[in-house]
């Protein structure tokens, strides 16, 4: 064999190893993106507003029974886990640092791996798809752990939400504007 034979023999198999490479890393993106639609089945999730201006949003139960999605605080992308029996959103102290949240007032919070330090906050605005609010009392916890947020009443109360299968829909009202008119303020409801 020559050693342009050669050459041309090293080629073929260089390119080989690149191709299985390439379908390697192919699958890996497949299954990893699998993996993510198991654990947050609403990465992106549906959403819309009524023509009466009700926004919704619908979530997918995650295949360990639980409801997860994206979102924002305070223009930062979030995961949110919806926990009805958590009082507050509650977020770690690494969270909260990256979102550049401030501590306020140190309490304690009874949870399932016991007491545990908190820091009050406050949260100017989380969304999720087309639902916007404002405002939102949330606590900083200490013995967190990992960048999930706990999407819990203080947030949740502001909604209304019902399951049905296995599904989540979550509403937000439009809220009530009081106009002014010649003999004093009316209520309108939209």
């Amino acid at each position: 064999m020559n050693n342009a034979e050669k050459s041309q023999n090293r080629l073929g198999r260089g390119m080989l190893w690149i191709t299985w490479a390439l379908i390697l890393g192919f699958m890996v993106l497949v299954a990893q993106e699998w993996l993510d639609d198991q654990q947050n089945p609403n990465r992106r999730p549906n959403s819309q507003v009524t023509d009466k201006g009700v926004r919704e949003v619908v979530l997918q139960r995650s295949r360990y029974n639980q409801y997860v999605t994206n979102g924002t605080i305070n223009g930062q992308a979030v995961t949110f886990l919806l926990d009805t029996g958590a009082t507050e959103v509650a977020l770690s102290s690494a969270l909260a640092k990256k979102l550049r949240l401030k501590k306020g007032l140190q309490g304690w919070a009874k949870t399932a791996n016991g007491m545990v330090k908190t820091y009050a906050t406050t949260l100017n605005h989380l969304s999720i798809g087309e639902i916007q609010l404002e405002d939102i009392p949330a606590s900083i916890t200490t013995g967190m752990r990992g960048n999930e947020v706990l999407l819990g009443m203080s947030a949740l109360k502001q909604l209304d939400f019902y399951q049905r299968n296995n599904k989540l829909i979550l509403r937000q009202h439009p809220v009530a504007v009081i106009e002014e008119r010649n003999q004093g303020a009316v209520l309108t409801l939209p």
